[in-house]
């Protein structure tokens, strides 16, 4: 048993040396006696005559090591046979020169030194600690006040300053002896000393018990934290003082001489020059009898010179160097991208790689890449070098090298040799996500470029206009098993992110296939022949190609006709006993397509051929598919060139009806010219409508044009309608752009520029079109600059808080789920059901409704994509799933509530980072998103639908609506929240089909939301009928009308204060604005039911900006307008909004605009208004409970007086804050709202990501809890604490018999999380470096090592994958089983003798 533990131990030491890290303050006798090597009293470096080290100086070779491998400094002891051996004449040992980066020393100060980390950063320690303030502690330790360290017989304080002529008043009162008061280190470090830790805390804790406010009880939560970590951890709070600094070693701070006898230096050695100097000057000055005044200004001197050494600019100005420039600190070598985390331990150069450019290899396999033979003779050097000495060719290494430099005929043999079965791993930058670095068994080429195959160029993201790519040799076997098995190509063909294929043909592929799968054009019979019968593929063949067999070069056109037969063709077919009616275009292409799919006989645009694919790997798997592709990629070439496709200019046919439409909308835009005239409308109104027309005009002339170019002429197509109809290049925007109109452009500020640009392309642009076009351009291209950056900076942030959620276990076991439902918007289905569940575990049984026989998935089970079809098929709303969010594994997640691993559609393995996979799945589109913007050119897309049509027969229901009957009999919604349904006419009445709607028992054919202010057009229970028009839509103005019939009488609306009249420039008529104002007003129209203004029935409250359309003591009827609020100008819908908005919502971030919800269930009412400020109370009718909120008079409200709200439902306009949601709703439908908002985002652009990969970064949001009531537990209250850790805590207290404590969940945003993570390394080298190291310091945190990024900082293997636990102890056990065999065997063979 002992030996094999031993056995154990030894495994486990090859792979890691230790398997936690603690960090603590340095003590005096640490430095002094562990660290150094030696004290360093001199300042000097080399010598600047012989460039040897001076004795006793920073580069000492005595006290750091010899600067030549077995050499001391005199030259007395040369060679390895001294080793070890102290020279008795310069005192240098006899050893490596590599010491000289490992050896340290120290320089013993002349008076004690604050660490300024410690006072400094915020909190400040020694100010916790000693209770005193940042700004006292300055005063203190830069000499400019005494401080009482102990009172004695006077009348003073512990702890309080005196400036100098208080303390020379004291001194003369009690005399010098009777207090001690000192400044400086020196003071600061007695009273450090003299600090009872333990007493403090019982102090502290006492005060806190007895604190009502909840201000206070913050504060002093804080600073008992900081005193806990120094009594639970073995740091004295006086070794925040120094008495000694160590010195790094001199081959990390070098000194290079330069050409014409210059040298280069680290900065470091400026700054250790500084406080050696200061140093031997102020212990000169102590040894002699010196003014106080000039000893003190020598200390601080001393002070700030070591304070520039550790952080340098941190206090006072910063230390600068040649040429202007701060010099770089101890602190600035840890910090930053250039810092010694993310530079040398995160990052590292790696040997046996190369780049080159990239040219396309569409010869190559799916597996292949070509690799230069020159590069490949460099980067498989060390291999040819053993395989040559192995087959006795060379003898030494020299003679190989030489060889391989000559060239000779037997090295390219051994490197064709080598290279079979050794894959190289081929990345290109940027590397968002995990599918651009990718293994390619590598075939060896002339030239010096390397050759990738054009299918993975999606995955890279790479073209050939210049693109340029890194390869790696993987060295080890491991690393080779890895590539092979889990890198290759073939097996990433699927985007982990959607678990869509990424290898899907694209460009001229896709124009190929395209081609040769397109309608028949040629008709036998239209030209007086008959439609040919072949009786199978083989005879087909036979009549496209001459001769009885296949040629697959590339043929003359001729003979696809010459043997009288097109290959666009109608032609029947008999294929597996059927006669099917295709073309011998279709029939070349099932050539290639695996018999399980069964005959394709339908035009092949790129999203069929990418489901074609998926398909595929469902059926047949993933040899086939990659077979499939490399087919595919073979026929698209070949029929591209053979179709010899080429666009003309005369292919941009301009639609004939262009002028009309034009004209037309000239007359239109002048309508809204001319009301605007009369003053009927606003300024905002008419822009917004000619905007609608224009763009109206756009979409009709785009649609036109294509329908002209769809047309076939002599049964040929388009060459422009095959490239965007295929899906190859281009798309119906570009298209408008060339044959239609440019349409309207946008500002650099997103406004849209009303007068748009009518011609296009292929007419020409006039001057000035030309110039308003060229605010787009520019914009796109500094656009993509900008965020290209911004994107970046968000994945990073993603990955570090997501960086250690892997699978830990199979199952949590866990019982918690959510729902999930298909995402409509209006009656149009988003995202099916299907989408969103396949792959999920369920949590629930589930049954065919009405047929409880039959079960669809069992509870545990993981959706296939065909029980997510049955199930979408059986009408289900909604289903119960287990999901990331609700796993309870301790560490991780666990593999069932992730589900399928996306990539391979198999369930996720242990091991797995999946915390990775999320924050690149979300980071990468966002990098994709932010260049999309300029491929449209600027050009404006705005959305506009001023009416809503039904798409189908049935009986239209109002639910949750608020309605009034017009002037013209039409009925005006007055409340936000509600919608109009279409239910299938079953003969019901209107009261049934409610109450089926709200109980869910019906499901409506249609549904649309519709806001306050549309007209709708047909009456609550009527029949419609399909294409009928049954709502209008205002878009320019948000109304404000009445609901009852009455007289007006203006209430606060006061000319000059909450009101004025502007004149309209254009029309002269007078309008009445309501304008933002201080004070006391409250601007409403009050509706009185007679003439005489005595009976109250309706107050309409008017917001700043609205412009009012009735007259004082004017007779209103119900539906009539009151004012209205001019929407703001309509800006384009672009990106700008979608990625600021997707890191606002990851940061948890309160939106600018935020809006008010309401904390109960009740209805509206208003109390009149206080500061500025409208109350707004929410009643709850059964329980009597009431809900103020005080809403700023310039806020929009959406309800109004009498309206039933829910919980957690908007009161105003704008973005709701996501800490309002969590702490009115609860965390479940927080989890809802930020997953829902951020694929919003996505979904708005086109991007498909899955659920599971936001949730995971939701989930890293809200794993911490903030303590309400600590009970009996050693937790703090305020503090913020894992749920692990609090539940943990709770447990050990309960069995204890203890009181748990109470805590409330907390949402954080990611960077504040990935910086309260538990690991300090990690955090340390995200942000905040100093801040981060000085917390754990003082706490004298431990590091487990359990994430990733710890374990590539410490150089392990990373706890993930093949070095997750359970590999690593099948391989321990492998090779334990191993080790037993040989010894079994010698055991036997000793027997034997």
């Amino acid at each position: 048993m002992f030996g094999e533990g031993s056995r154990d131990n030894a495994a486990l030491s090859k792979e890691r040396l230790f398997d936690k890290l603690e960090i603590g303050i340095a003590s005096d006798i640490t430095i002094r006696d562990k660290w150094s090597c030696g004290e360093i009293k001199k300042p000097e470096t080399i010598n600047y005559r012989t460039f040897k080290p001076e004795k006793g100086g920073l580069f000492c070779e005595k006290i750091f090591g010899p600067t030549k491998d077995w050499e001391c400094c005199c030259g007395k002891y040369k060679k390895i046979k001294h080793k070890g051996i102290v020279c008795d004449r310069c005192g240098v040992e006899v050893t490596l020169s590599k010491v000289r980066r490992e050896r340290m020393a120290h320089i013993e100060l002349a008076v004690p030194i604050v660490h300024i980390w410690f006072f400094k950063t915020t909190p400040s320690r020694i100010g916790n600690v000693l209770g005193m303030t940042a700004s006292d502690l300055e005063r203190i330790i830069y000499y400019e006040e005494y401080v009482v360290i102990d009172p004695g017989k006077t009348d003073l304080n512990k702890k309080q300053l005196l400036n100098d002529a208080q303390y020379r008043e004291v001194v003369e009162k009690w005399g010098k002896d009777s207090f001690v008061a000192k400044m400086g280190g020196e003071a600061i470090y007695d009273l450090l000393k003299s600090e009872d830790l333990q007493s403090l805390l019982k102090e502290l804790k006492d005060r806190l018990r007895k604190t009502k406010s909840q201000q206070a009880r913050m504060k002093l939560a804080k600073r008992l934290k900081i005193i806990e970590g120094f009594v639970s951890s073995s740091n004295n709070p006086e070794w925040m003082v120094l008495k000694s600094i160590p010195v790094v070693p001199p081959d990390l701070r070098p000194l290079v001489p330069l050409d014409g006898g210059r040298f280069a230096t680290s900065d470091l050695n400026d700054l250790y020059r500084r406080v050696i100097n200061r140093n031997n000057r102020l212990k000169a000055i102590l040894r002699l009898k010196t003014p106080e005044v000039i000893v003190r200004n020598e200390k601080r001197m001393l002070q700030e010179a070591v304070d520039a050494l550790f952080d340098n600019g941190r206090h006072g100005h910063p230390v600068m160097g040649a040429g202007n420039r701060p010099l770089k600190s101890l602190s600035e070598m840890l910090k930053g991208k250039n810092g010694r985390f993310r530079q040398n331990l995160l990052g590292k150069r790696v040997d046996y790689s190369g780049r080159s450019v990239i040219i396309v290899g569409p010869e190559l396999k799916f597996n292949q890449c070509g690799l230069p033979k020159e590069m490949a003779l460099e980067l498989f050097e060390p291999f040819i070098i053993k395989r040559l000495k192995d087959q006795g060719s060379v003898y030494t290494i020299r003679s190989a090298k030489k060889m391989i430099q000559r060239g000779a005929p037997e090295v390219w043999d051994v490197l064709e040799e080598i290279i079979k079965g050794h894959p190289v791993l081929l990345n290109r930058a940027p590397t968002l996500h995990r599918l651009g670095i990718q293994a390619f068994e590598p075939v060896l080429i002339e030239g010096k470029a390397i050759r990738v195959h054009p299918l993975v160029c999606a995955a890279f993201n790479a073209d050939f206009d210049g693109d340029q790519m890194a390869v790696h040799v993987p060295l080890s076997i491991e690393a080779q098993l890895e590539a092979k098995v889990l890198m290759m190509a073939p097996d990433n063909i699927f985007l982990p992110s959607s678990g869509k294929p990424v290898a899907t043909p694209s460009k001229d592929m896709t124009l190929g296939i395209y081609y040769l799968m397109a309608d028949p054009t040629y008709f036998p019979e239209d030209h007086g022949g008959k439609i040919k019968i072949f009786k199978d593929v083989a005879e087909v063949l036979r009549a496209l190609y001459a001769g009885g067999f296949l040629d697959d070069r590339i043929d003359n056109r001729r003979d696809e006709t010459g043997r009288g037969i097109h290959i666009h063709e109608k032609i029947k077919v008999r294929i597996d006993g059927q006669i099917i009616e295709t073309t011998p275009g279709r029939v070349l292409f099932n050539r290639i397509v695996p018999k399980e799919l069964g005959f394709q006989n339908y035009s092949m645009p790129s999203k069929r051929i990418s489901e074609l694919i998926l398909q595929c790997y469902k059926k047949v798997g993933l040899e086939a598919t990659v077979r499939f592709l490399d087919d595919l990629k073979d026929l698209g070439f070949i029929q591209a060139t053979k179709a010899a496709i080429s666009m003309g200019l005369k292919d941009v046919r301009i639609p004939e009806i262009k002028s009309d439409i034009l004209k037309e909308a000239y007359d239109k835009v002048a309508v809204v010219k001319k009301q605007y005239d009369d003053g009927i409308i606003t300024d905002g109104e008419r822009h917004s409508k000619t905007i609608s027309i224009w763009t109206e005009v756009s979409e009709s002339l785009s649609d036109a044009l294509y329908v002209e170019i769809s047309k076939q002429t002599k049964s040929k197509h388009n060459p422009l309608y095959l490239m965007i109809d295929s899906g190859a290049r281009g798309n119906k925007s570009q298209l408008k752009q060339l044959g239609a109109l440019r349409g309207l452009m946008a500002k650099p500020n997103g406004a849209i520029i009303e007068s748009p640009i009518t011609s296009n392309f292929r007419e020409g642009l006039t001057v000035l079109e030309y110039s308003i076009s060229s605010h787009g351009a520019r914009k796109g291209l500094a656009d993509t600059a900008l965020k290209t950056a911004d994107s970046g900076y968000l994945t990073r942030r993603l990955v570090d808080v997501a960086q250690d959620v892997i699978i830990t276990e199979k199952d949590c076991g866990t019982l918690n789920h959510i729902e999930i439902s298909a995402i409509r918007q209006g009656s149009e289905e988003l995202l099916p059901l299907k989408d969103r569940i396949y792959g999920r575990t369920v949590a629930e049984d589930i049954y065919q409704p009405g047929d409880k026989s039959k079960l669809l998935a069992k509870n545990g089970d993981v959706i296939t994509s065909a029980q997510a079809e049955l199930i979408d098929d059986a009408g289900i709303e909604s289903i119960k799933i287990r999901s990331t969010l609700t796993c309870e594994s301790r560490r991780g997640v666990c593999a069932k509530c992730y589900g399928l691993n996306l990539a391979n559609g198999r369930l996720i393995g242990l091991g797995e980072a999946v915390g990775i996979i999320a924050a690149q799945s979300i980071g990468e589109p966002g990098t994709q998103l932010t260049m999309r913007t300029f491929h449209l050119g600027g050009i404006a897309a705005t959305s506009s639908t001023p009416e809503i049509v039904t798409d189908c027969d049935g009986v239209l229901v109002y639910m949750d609506l608020r309605v009034v009957v017009g002037q013209d009999g039409n009925h005006l919604v007055l409340n936000k929240k509600g919608a109009i349904h279409v239910v299938r006419d079953e003969g019901r009445s209107l009261e049934e089909y409610k109450k089926l709607l709200s109980t869910k028992s019906i499901e409506s054919l249609e549904t649309y939301p519709v806001e306050l202010g549309v007209k709708i057009l047909v009456g609550d229970g009527e029949k419609v009928s399909a294409g009928q028009r049954i709502a209008e839509v205002e878009l320019h103005n948000i109304p404000i009308i009445c609901d009852k019939p009455g007289f007006v009488k203006y209430e606060d609306l006061v000319e000059g204060i909450s009101t004025e009249k502007v004149v309209n420039k254009n029309t002269g008529l007078v309008e009445l604005i309501v304008k933002q104002h201080r004070g006391e007003l409250h601007p409403q129209i009050a509706i009185y039911s007679d003439a005489g203004l005595t009976e109250l029935v309706g107050t309409y409250a008017i917001p700043s900006g609205a412009i009012i359309s009735v007259e004082e003591n004017q007779k209103v009827d119900p539906g009539m307008l009151l004012a209205r609020l001019p929407r703001g100008a309509i800006k384009t819908k672009d990106i700008t909004g979608g990625l600021p908005r997707v890191a606002e919502l990851v940061e948890a971030r309160k939106p600018e605009d935020a809006a008010d919800i309401a904390k109960i269930d009740g209805v509206v009412d208003f109390k009149g208004i206080q500061k500025n400020k409208r109350i707004l109370v929410v009643r709850d009718e059964i329980t009597g409970m009431e809900e103020e909120h005080l809403i700023p008079l310039t806020k929009h409200l959406i309800v109004q007086r009498g309206d039933t709200v829910m919980k957690g439902q908007q009161l105003t306009d704008g973005l709701v804050v996501p800490h309002e949601i969590l702490e009115i709703c609860g965390v479940r439908e927080l989890q809802k709202y930020l997953v829902n908002e951020v694929q919003e985002v996505y979904r708005l652009q086109g991007v498909d990501i899955n659920d599971k990969h936001i949730e995971i970064i939701v989930r890293q949001m809200l794993q911490k809890v903030r303590i309400t009531d600590p009970g009996d537990t050693t937790l703090l209250f305020g503090e913020e604490v894992n749920k692990k850790e609090f539940y943990e805590e709770n447990r050990r207290t309960e069995e204890d018999g203890g009181k748990p404590a109470q805590a409330v969940p907390v949402l954080l945003g990611i960077t504040k999380a990935s910086l309260g993570t538990e690991s300090f390394i990690s955090a340390a080298s995200f942000q905040d470096t100093t801040r981060v190291l000085t917390e754990a310091a003082c706490s004298s945190k431990t590091d487990y090592l359990l994430g990733f990024k710890e374990n590539v900082i410490m150089g392990h293997m990373i706890p993930g994958g093949t070095g997750f636990d359970t590999h690593k102890r099948i391989k321990q056990y492998l090779e334990k089983e191993q080790e037993d065999l040989v010894f079994d065997f010698v055991s036997e063979s000793e027997c034997a003798c």
